[in-house]
């Protein structure tokens, strides 16, 4: 059964940020001084639909947070989150133990039980590259997480193939679509559907930093949309948005709230209207004026 057939009449766009954990947005994204009883993630919460969690890259979430984090977006009913999988599935797979299966399946129960997880990222890193070994191990990673919103993060161009796209609408996993330096054979961007949860993930464009030995998080991360870029992401978001009933974007420049800035660009420019901006955001990147 072709999983496409399932669209709803109308598609959901939403749009946010990759994280919300970072020292240099305050003053840029926060406000600074923080209110007492501030709470960055509920702030975000007043300006996006979704936040992509990260966190859960790098250790199994205990159930508790997963629950806070419910709790604190509480106030925007229409907001999902999503999330990235435990780099154990991806990076380090020979690494991991059944208990750390179990403790990452369990910490996801809270987002799944209120109805907030919006999908499950499995981002492999550029080394992943198209093989029937590697086919296989997708296969047996939608079994484990069987009946969840899985998306697949490629960004080897060995997978840019029709083989690719027909075997993941067969298993019902999204194809995420990127945006990243354009170095050797670096995935091009592409508007691709095949499931009912299409995704978009803008990492930048900072050639030179990308694959630098010992570049830091913040330099391969750090770059500004331009107005005409954010527009070609325009156009193939219209075309996932004929597809699928459900889209999610996510900027992941976190550099000094350059995500940020930009995820509201783009959220103006799909809705065609003024959007809420954060009021420390408007002097960092005035561009926002047009926007808010």
């Amino acid at each position: 059964m072709n999983v496409l057939n399932k669209r709803k009449s109308k598609c959901k766009v939403r749009i946010g940020p990759a994280g919300w954990s970072y020292p240099d947005w305050k003053g840029v994204v926060y406000p600074d001084p923080e209110p007492e009883g501030f709470d960055p993630l509920t702030y975000l919460a007043r300006y996006f639909d979704t936040i992509e969690i990260n966190s859960t890259f790098y250790r199994p979430p205990h159930p508790r947070n997963s629950y806070r984090w419910v709790k604190r977006t509480s106030g925007n009913s229409d907001f999902r989150f999503t999330v990235k999988l435990y780099r154990k599935f991806t990076h380090e797979r020979d690494e991991l133990k059944p208990q750390e299966e179990q403790q990452w399946k369990r910490g996801m129960e809270p987002l799944i039980d209120s109805g907030r997880l919006g999908a499950i990222l499995m981002q492999f890193p550029y080394s992943f590259h198209y093989s029937r070994e590697n086919l296989d191990y997708l296969y047996a990673l939608r079994r484990t997480f069987s009946a969840l919103p899985l998306v697949l993060e490629i960004r080897h161009r060995s997978w840019d193939r029709p083989e690719t796209f027909d075997f993941l609408r067969d298993i019902e996993v999204g194809f995420c679509n990127i945006d990243q330096p354009r170095i050797s054979y670096s995935q091009p961007p592409t508007s691709r559907v095949t499931s009912p949860v299409a995704y978009v993930r803008l990492h930048g464009r900072n050639v030179r930093d990308w694959f630098r030995k010992n570049a830091g998080r913040d330099d391969r991360y750090n770059y500004l949309y331009s107005g005409p870029e954010l527009e070609e992401w325009r156009q193939r978001i219209d075309l996932l948005k004929k597809e699928a009933p459900q889209v999610y974007v996510i900027a992941n420049n976190h550099y000094r709230g350059q995500a940020v800035c930009n995820s509201l660009q783009l959220k103006s420019m799909l809705e065609k209207r003024a959007v809420s901006v954060p009021a420390s955001l408007l002097p960092v990147y005035p561009r926002l004026t047009g926007s808010a």
